[in-house]
């Protein structure tokens, strides 16, 4: 997630964390048309297609972009071999060009890369691709323009092929191809824009794109629908579109250069707005877990996973990942006009202690049924709460403000806060998990203890006085204050009433709306309502889309409606993984074109943990169980395998194909706090709730208290081995009779249009109240039972569970021929560890769902047959590589 993109530590960090910057000494010359603007580019390397998006921009580079930037910095970091390949690209032409040269921008980054040893390049002849005739310079001079001249050629195709280069790095930055004279007028290339939605009675945003050797002479939107689609100027590139009635649209733009003319196409759902009223959170307070997956996980994670991220925190001598409480005792130093060290490790290295806190509280709050290890583990972490509070709280300024690396810095190279330059020094974004682990650890005092939250208002007013909204325009190169405003202000509302937490709400909007004028990799390229397509770091985008749905159901403004369900339905249904993960890592850490979805992908933890919370506020916006069947896809998948089975490991990248083993801490150990808290949050995603409903979101076996539901307390006891068994009983426990709904999500399997499981599976069986059978509708993917409900009623119901294939769309092409096995909420693993070769074809005997006593203290496993007879065996993912 986390590569700093800011310079100022530039020694604590590390010596080898560049800032790239390309001289452009090369000389100006008239040349020839530069026919590659009119050409679509296409990566005929597996995993590089990130790289081909800035080939044919136009754009003669002066600077190198925080993603491929950060992209670098990875490289160099890793330490690991570098991988040489053969890069290839693509142009095409919607019609024949004659062409005769062409120059390729080459870069090193300053020596951190070598140049390739050689290239070519190939012309499309109708039938196949032949090295073009007679070339001319095929020059490898580093930060310039290598101009190579052939025999002219007319085709509609031409193939550069680079020997010997990065595989993750692109050493070509910018591609020019020129027109041979007498060539024949070349169409323009248009772009109408991503596809998009919006919410009936707003409107959309477009922002068409074209390209052309010769002036436009005309530009014309139309549309097809179903009802009348008004443009506010229809002969205008940059313009708006509303709607009359719901349902699939296309608006076509056009536009014609000379003689001739070209159109592209995006395509528009209009959507009904969601509730008037989104569900209430239902705050994590102390709770029982009663379910053999979860039991297991939640002991891991309690007393081995967070008291190792402890032990590491308090480390002085940590020369990966450094910065822990050290650089709060140091800050508390500064402040009291001591002396004192420096800032070590990241600028925003405060976060994995504030993230840490929050576990630790969440950890406290999970009943340990007489579990000696759990209680011994639980009293070390009470005892670390009582030592870490004031140490941090020593550290906060007097006016609120709280960052460490800002208190102990240089004041000749951050000379205040809040500024433009220092947008990357991720003052929000550490300041945003502090706020969020007062929350939990006031619910885990039950608000007798409100040193954390009275610090974390302290903060949230600083800001609030020094940015407004309305008081200093300025965003942060990684959101998290955003959400956590939001989060909080929702909070304080709900624990001291009379709007007290109104200013934050408004805060976390006013952050969302200064976003403008950046670049796509913190998602600050255009206003946020007017963002359609997921772009960018991933962790970064999903914190950013997580608060902007925070804001469409707490204001029902209508852009961030639109603009909140576009970016949703680009990441499930055009760049999300079978495992719920996100972000392939072509740019750096994000995300890639559509449909762009190699298996070495980068699925960052925290960036899991970012979509679980997008979904979970969608869920709460629109009612609708489609996002619950989500979150639990990506926290069973994608999430819960980055701590390894003993709680001792973990995983900052989660690949679908892989044999990288987890790590005990890494030089970015942003995740280290982030997966534990999310994954114990278990109450807050097993249940929302409604003024008199109640919403089943995940099956988990437990007993957790909602409180004020239809004017009373209502607890409720799930019994359940799900995953491994689908018999599900509920019982309500309210404190007093009441009447009220309970929605039962119906778990459906089909969560993404890119994947196509078989056989379908969205049905619950057998459901029953009180021993009697209950036929309901299925209402947004859940079935209501309303009644007027007393202790001990019960509900009960299975959910099949059954081995599935899954194929994907074909667009995908890393999965061509390939299927992904699941088993209810479950994504399988086959693995070389269990001796056998995976890279054979599956048989086509029967997949058999087996339960094994000998793995992993029992688990359901898949067992098969290879196309060869021998024996197929498949773990859940989250079992992987241990």
């Amino acid at each position: 997630m986390k590569r700093p993109d800011s310079f100022l530590f530039i020694a604590a960090l590390s010596a080898l964390c560049f800032f790239y910057s390309c001289s452009n000494n090369f000389k100006s010359e008239k040349k020839a048309p530069n026919v590659a603007l009119l050409a679509d580019v296409t990566s005929l390397t597996r995993g590089a297609s990130g790289f081909a998006t800035g080939l044919n921009d136009g754009q003669i580079p002066d600077s190198i972009t925080g993603d491929l930037r950060g992209q670098i910095n990875n490289l160099i970091r890793s330490g690991r071999p570098r991988q040489l390949s053969v890069q290839r690209f693509e142009y095409n032409w919607v019609k024949p060009v004659t062409i005769n040269g062409t120059a390729l921008f080459l870069y090193d980054y300053e020596g951190a890369i070598r140049l390739p040893e050689a290239y070519r390049f190939m012309y499309w002849d109708g039938q196949e691709y032949k090295p073009v005739e007679n070339p001319e310079g095929l020059g490898l001079e580093n930060d310039n323009f290598n101009n190579t001249t052939f025999s002219g050629v007319t085709t509609t195709k031409l193939l550069l092929e680079i020997d010997s280069v990065e595989r993750s790095l692109p050493v070509v930055l910018e591609w020019q191809v020129f027109k041979s004279p007498g060539s024949p007028e070349i169409a323009p290339i248009v772009f109408a824009g991503p596809d998009r939605s919006v919410v009936l009675g707003g409107q959309t945003y477009l922002s068409g794109e074209t390209r052309s050797l010769d002036p436009l002479k005309k530009v014309n939107w139309i549309a097809e629908g179903p009802g009348p689609v008004t443009f506010s100027d229809p002969k205008a590139l940059v313009t708006t579109a509303g709607f009359t009635s719901p349902g699939d649209y296309t608006l076509t733009l056009s536009c014609k250069a000379g003689k001739q003319e070209s159109s592209s196409s995006l395509k528009v759902n209009v959507f009904l707005p969601p509730p008037d009223n989104r569900l209430d959170v239902v705050y994590t307070k102390k709770f029982k877990i009663d379910n053999p997956l979860w039991n297991d996980r939640a002991k891991v994670l309690i007393t081995n996973w967070i008291p190792h991220c402890i032990k590491q925190i308090e480390r002085t001598d940590l020369t990966i990942g450094p910065g822990g409480l050290d650089n709060f005792i140091e800050a508390a130093r500064a402040l009291k006009g001591e002396k004192h060290g420096t800032h070590l490790g990241f600028v925003f290295s405060n976060a994995w202690v504030h993230q840490t806190i929050e576990s630790i509280c969440l950890a406290l709050m999970v009943d340990p049924q007489g579990d000696r290890e759990i209680i011994a583990a639980q009293e070390k972490m009470k005892r670390t709460l009582e030592k870490w509070i004031p140490i941090i709280l020593a550290a906060q300024e007097p006016d609120g403000y709280l960052q460490t690396a800002f208190t102990l810095r240089d004041t000749t190279r951050w000379k205040e806060r809040w500024a433009p330059e220092t947008r990357a020094n991720h003052e929000g974004y550490v300041a945003g998990y502090f706020i969020e682990s007062a929350i939990n650890h006031y619910t885990l005092t039950e608000g007798k203890d409100r040193r954390l939250y009275d610090a974390a208002k302290k903060l949230a007013d600083c800001w609030v006085a020094n940015i407004g909204p309305g008081k200093k325009e300025w965003y942060d190169g990684h959101q998290g204050m955003e959400q956590a405003l939001i989060r909080f202000g929702r909070f304080v509302n709900d624990m001291e009433g009379n709007g007290k937490g109104d200013s934050y709400i408004a805060l976390g909007k006013y952050l969302l709306d200064c976003r403008k004028g950046g670049s796509e990799y913190d998602q600050s390229h255009v206003p946020v309502q007017q963002q359609y397509e997921a772009v960018g770091h991933a962790v970064r985008a999903s914190y950013n889309y997580s608060a902007m749905a925070d804001v469409a159901a707490e204001t029902h403004d209508l852009d961030y409606e639109s603009a909140v369900m576009s970016l949703w339905d680009n990441i499930v249904n055009k760049k999300y993984y079978v495992t719920g993960g996100i972000g392939s890592g072509e740019t750096s850490e994000g995300f890639g074109d559509d449909y762009s979805l190699r298996n070495e992908a980068y699925c960052e933890s925290c960036s899991s943990c970012g979509l679980i919370f997008f979904q979970y506020k969608m869920n709460l916006a629109y009612h609708d169980a489609r996002y619950a069947d989500l979150y639990e896809e990506t926290m069973y998948n994608a999430l819960l395998g980055s701590v390894d089975f003993e709680g001792k490991n973990f995983c900052y990248t989660n690949p679908l194909a892989s044999s990288d083993m987890r790590n005990p801490w890494h030089n970015c150990p942003c995740c280290v706090g982030n997966i534990p808290r999310t994954l114990l949050m278990i109450p807050t995603w097993t249940y929302v709730k409604g003024k008199d409903a109640i919403y089943t979101n995940l099956y988990i076996g437990s007993t957790i208290n909602i409180e004020n539901v239809a004017g009373t307390d209502v607890e409720i006891v799930q019994k359940t081995d799900y995953p491994w068994k689908g018999d599900v009983s509920i019982t309500v426990n309210p404190e007093e009779p009441k009447r009220f709904t309970l929605y039962v999500r119906v778990p459906n399997r089909q969560t993404s249009e890119l994947y196509s499981p078989v056989p379908e599976i969205n049905s619950l069986e057998n459901l029953t109240v009180n021993g009697e059978s209950y036929n309901a509708e299925v209402v947004n993917g859940y079935i209501p039972i309303t009644r007027d409900w007393k202790t001990g009623d019960r509900i009960s119901f299975i959910i099949p569970l059954a081995v599935q294939t899954i194929t994907a769309d074909e667009r995908i092409i890393a999965d061509k021929g390939r299927v992904a096995l699941r088993y209810g909420p479950l994504i399988y693993n086959v693995e070389s560890a269990d001796k056998q070769d995976i890279n054979k074809p599956l048989g086509s005997e029967a997949l058999k769902a087996e339960w094994r006593d000998d793995m992993f203290r029992g688990i359901i496993a898949i067992s098969g047959k290879w196309a060869d007879g021998s024996d197929m065996i498949a773990v859940p993912n989250y079992l992987r590589l241990n």
